[in-house]
């Protein structure tokens, strides 16, 4: 394991990450004008096998060349059980390390897999002559082993930033009873997916980071993947994977508190600031209309406030002192 020699924001916005096929120029190019917190560069399920190769030099001249403004930039190499993963990593950071954010490692079943990612990583950039440690990790939970050692997965590297739901696999892993990726199955009366991701938050959580649910496969039906978007978002995930252009505004939408609830949390945190100020009357609680706030209070509001401000929204309120 290793640390990073400067410490390194691993909590960038990532409501939408939308995946592109390494080797399709074409798509590699639109996605550069896409509004997506995050793009990931794929070498893995989304290339056939003869293509990887090719593919891994088609993802370095976009990361090289290509205007990825405002984008967290990260590539998914192939799983580690593969013989492509260790060239993956080494063409693509020795080529492009400069011009990328994150590498995501699919199917990850134990610790030691993000370790040994972490330990090549830094090998490249200590060679290269890059700063050691930039470039984050992403851990994709896709089996019953995966979630099982979620804890330990989440705690083996100061480089890891995600941790992300892989439906698909997971859903075959466990035999589950339904062919449509991300919807609930037959015959279960509650939401079969809630432990699973209950499971992959509180491990997130506990070490700081980031929930990111998967991909939603029936692509056109945008109503249905603003549900299932929904349900995540709702526990406290911080995005979800898009493999359309139209799913894009929506994981943008959902991931984004309301107006109201936006404006609502910065008033909350402005209104604890006052009451608890000497001229507010050094109070540990105070009423804002007609809901009392504490530290508790703050605490929630922070959360909102900042997804807030990290979707770019303004406020549309303004805090007034109230009267004596």
């Amino acid at each position: 394991m290793t640390t990073p020699v400067h410490p390194v924001n691993r909590l960038r916005p990532r409501r939408s990450c939308l995946a592109v096929p390494g080797s399709n120029p074409r798509f590699l190019e639109k996605a550069q004008g896409l509004p997506a917190d995050q793009v990931f560069l794929d070498l893995e399920d989304a290339c056939a096998p003869l293509a990887k190769e090719g593919a891994r030099h088609t993802i370095v001249d976009a990361l090289n060349n290509g205007d990825w403004t405002g984008k967290t930039r990260v590539v998914r190499v192939n799983d580690w059980t593969t013989h492509w993963t260790y060239r993956d990593v080494v063409t693509v950071v020795e080529g492009a390390g400069q011009n990328l954010d994150c590498i995501m490692l699919p199917k990850v079943q134990d610790a030691q897999q993000v370790v040994a990612l972490d330990l090549l990583l830094t090998q490249i950039e200590k060679t290269m002559g890059f700063e050691v440690g930039k470039i984050g990790i992403e851990a994709q939970i896709e089996n019953a082993k995966g979630l099982v050692n979620v804890d330990e997965i989440a705690a083996a590297s100061p480089r890891l930033e995600t941790i992300i739901f892989g439906p698909a696999d997971f859903m075959a892993s466990i035999n589950m009873k339904s062919l449509v990726v991300g919807m609930q199955p037959p015959g279960y009366p509650a939401d079969a997916y809630h432990y699973i991701l209950m499971r992959i938050l509180m491990a997130a959580r506990m070490h700081n980071l980031q929930a990111i649910d998967g991909p939603f496969l029936q692509i056109r039906d945008v109503d249905a993947y603003r549900e299932v978007a929904g349900r995540a978002a709702a526990l406290g995930f911080d995005g979800k994977w898009v493999l359309h252009p139209g799913q894009v505004d929506a994981a943008n939408e959902v991931f984004s508190p309301s107006q109201e609830d936006y404006d609502h949390a910065e008033l909350i945190l402005d209104a604890y600031d006052w009451c608890t100020s000497e001229a507010g009357g050094k109070k540990g609680s105070a009423m804002l209309g007609d809901e009392m706030i504490d530290e508790a209070s703050r605490k929630m509001a922070l959360v909102i406030a900042g997804k807030g401000r990290a979707a770019g929204m303004e406020r549309t309120t303004k805090f007034e002192i109230p009267e004596a």
